[in-house]
């Protein structure tokens, strides 16, 4: 009996589930899982999670939290709470994201991944089960290599070309979440066209061009494919160390017998002549800044999440006031 498309993807690249939903996860049974705030605002909506919402807000208080640093700390929590009860479900690593809106604060960043990861060890937790998502900023990617060096995994996500993950590299953070349908839909709008074969996807040929860099400069930094908008851009990049796939999109890919065929390979990738130039800050900013599509898609991405963390906020504390939630 023939393969389905998604068992025999598993044969070359290691899948990742994008999502916060236990169910999707426990069904699809992933080796890791991400999220983000977007996704873990999504998974505070359901009825099932209502547990998992008192016990934060419980554990908040406790700890003596009031007003909108009790919701803070409840959010905190919450995101933490999820990443036990997926981690449940898979033998793998959850990534963790740092609120966004301490993006361009190094110092912040790092005492917030410390806070997360003290919550993760108050619930058995071992601390290699985790990646501290931050985005790909310049103060992002400096928080990153701080963490690195302390031992502390890292998932460099909102990335969108080869600078940043340049940088990356040289921060030695384990894992970059290059994004691709973000960067489809930019190019869609700028470019006014409704589509682009595979292998001329803006957002494909992103990955491929730097899983090909690193792989030819003998980078360790593990590159993992994220934001899909369908099966065909994910088989685009089989091969790749990791992909990171929304549960819609895995089923389609189980649901399918589409030969997969490998498109990367580090065997493949010829060392390249020319060295690693290490990377400023002034010159990572402005190459961000002269890229259009980056730069609008770092700050669009970080303004995103912002808001759905402000979403959670304001479910959170309308709750509260509704008695709702039992504190």
């Amino acid at each position: 009996m023939k393969a389905n498309t998604l068992t025999q993807l598993k044969q070359f690249t290691t899948i990742v589930a994008d999502s916060g939903d236990l169910n999707a996860i426990a069904q699809l049974r992933p080796l890791d899982a991400t999220t983000n705030p977007s996704l873990i605002t999504a998974a505070a909506m359901q009825p099932e999670n209502r547990t998992l919402i008192e016990r934060a807000f419980a554990q908040a208080r406790s700890e003596g939290y009031q007003h909108d640093a009790l919701i803070e700390r409840s959010i905190d929590i919450l995101t933490v709470q999820l990443g036990v009860e997926i981690l449940k479900l898979i033998d793998g690593r959850v990534s963790t994201e740092v609120d966004a809106a301490l993006s361009y604060d190094t110092e912040a960043t790092i005492a917030k991944a410390k806070e997360l990861l003290a919550l993760y060890q108050e619930y058995g937790i071992a601390q290699d089960r985790i990646l501290i998502k931050i985005a790909s900023t310049w103060e992002g990617i400096q928080a990153a290599r701080a963490l690195e060096a302390e031992g502390i995994h890292c998932n460099l996500t909102l990335l969108f070309g080869l600078t940043q993950a340049r940088a990356c590299a040289d921060a030695k953070v384990t894992l970059i979440s290059p994004f691709v349908g973000r960067i489809l839909d930019w190019y869609k709008k700028a470019e006014g066209v409704d589509s682009y074969p595979i292998s001329q996807d803006p957002g494909v040929l992103s990955v491929k061009q730097i899983y090909q860099y690193y792989k030819q400069h003998g980078i360790q930094t593990e590159v993992m494919g994220a934001s899909f908008r369908s099966i065909e851009q994910v088989l685009g990049l089989a091969g790749c160390d990791l992909l990171t796939v929304a549960p819609n999109l895995l089923q389609q890919l189980e649901n399918s017998e589409i030969d997969v065929i490998p498109q990367l390979s580090a065997e493949h990738a010829a060392p390249h002549q020319d060295h690693h130039v290490v990377l400023d800050e002034v010159t990572f900013k402005a190459e961000v800044e002269h890229d259009l599509m980056a730069s609008q898609l770092l700050q669009g991405g970080i303004d995103g999440f912002i808001k759905a963390r402000q979403q959670l906020h304001q479910l959170l504390a309308s709750a509260m006031a509704h008695a709702e939630i039992s504190v």
